[in-house]
């Protein structure tokens, strides 16, 4: 089934880094915002690093506003019949090139996943802007203790 990203990216103009995911689970369709199924480790790794309860969708924009963080999606659309990355098919990917020159303050883009930095590396050409990879907060993703994650995150996003 033929699937349209279905929320804005959530940036403004003092964002400074732009995290983006792959494309949002079923789940986070269902309640139309990101990283919302409950397993989701996102909310809960930024919560810890920075000591912020980031519960409801009101504090977790705030929360993004407040440390400069934006964030979207790689993917536009795409096919797919779950919510796992390896299952995308006839990908189209947002256009990151305009979504730069509009928010000129971006100064590093963070990508949660494996996927959504390949499909950046695939279909992009390169924007003069550092990129880097966090490891997926995903419940899928269980390689990895959420202790590791939190550590690879703050590395990144710094502790405010």
């Amino acid at each position: 089934m033929r699937y349209t990203h279905p929320f804005k990216a959530i940036i403004n103009n003092d964002s400074v880094i732009l995290i983006l995911g792959t494309f949002p689970s079923i789940k986070s369709f269902e309640n139309n915002f990101y990283y919302s199924h409950p397993k989701n480790q996102f909310w809960s790794i930024l919560s810890t690093i920075f000591n912020e309860i980031l519960i409801t969708e009101k504090e977790r924009i705030n929360f993004l506003k407040k440390y400069k963080i934006a964030l979207w999606d790689i993917v536009e659309s795409c096919n797919r019949e779950n919510s796992s990355d390896s299952n995308l098919k006839e990908v189209k990917v947002h256009d990151l090139s305009k979504l730069i020159k509009t928010y000129k303050n971006i100064k590093v883009i963070a990508f949660t996943s494996k996927k959504a930095l390949y499909f950046y590396e695939k279909y992009h050409e390169k924007i003069n802007i550092p990129v880097v990879y966090l490891p997926s907060p995903s419940p899928a993703y269980a390689a990895m203790k959420i202790e590791d994650k939190i550590e690879a995150y703050r590395d990144i996003l710094g502790e405010k």
